[in-house]
């Protein structure tokens, strides 16, 4: 197994840099080789991922999360094998400090070959540069775990706000309700 460490420092609050890092399925914008990571549920992902013409499926699961200081995960299913912590260090108002330490078994021969020839690590490094660069171009904290498109600020609207929808007959008010058109004979 393989320790990969990179820290790099950026120009947000602990905050922002942590509630981005949460944003679980935006990794791809910034992770090189990640194609998807759908969130499952609070402590579980699925991951697709393909490296050096290799494609991978696993899930992942949070096993330690303590907001604004760090995360820790470990792989539950599929062919890849990690484990890893990314932790957040306030330095001041505006600087946050992200180092991420990770445990890697490379499995098949692209994988192995990649870990001895460093690629694994220069990867890392690149997708950490890439968070620092995405996430100070990003602005204000989002939410953690909201959904990238709930961040964006709504364009103002003209038109009258829609009918609020019901999930069953019995739950629609009175004035709400769509009467059926009258039989005219046919």
């Amino acid at each position: 197994m393989s320790t990969v460490k990179e820290t790099v420092e950026v120009d947000v609050p602990v905050r922002t840099a942590y509630n981005q890092w949460t944003q679980f399925e935006e990794f791809p914008r910034f992770m090189e080789g990640v194609e998807e990571v759908r969130q499952l549920d609070d402590r579980h992902n699925h991951w697709t991922t393909e490296i050096g013409g290799t494609r991978r499926e696993f899930d992942t699961e949070i096993v330690d999360q303590l907001a604004d200081e760090r995360i820790t995960w470990r792989t539950t299913s599929g062919d890849t094998r990690q484990r890893g912590t990314v932790r957040f260090e306030r330095l001041d108002d505006t600087h946050t400090r992200v180092e991420l330490v990770m445990d890697v078994e490379p499995s098949g021969m692209v994988e192995k070959a990649a870990d001895a020839l460093g690629t694994i690590d220069r990867r890392v490094k690149g997708d950490m540069k890439r968070f620092k660069q995405y996430v100070e171009e990003r602005g204000p904290s989002p939410e953690p775990g909201a959904a990238a498109s709930s961040r964006a600020t709504p364009a103002p609207r003209s038109d009258p706000p829609a009918p609020p929808r019901y999930r069953c007959a019995e739950a629609v008010p009175r004035a709400h309700r769509i009467r059926p058109a009258p039989n005219r004979g046919a």
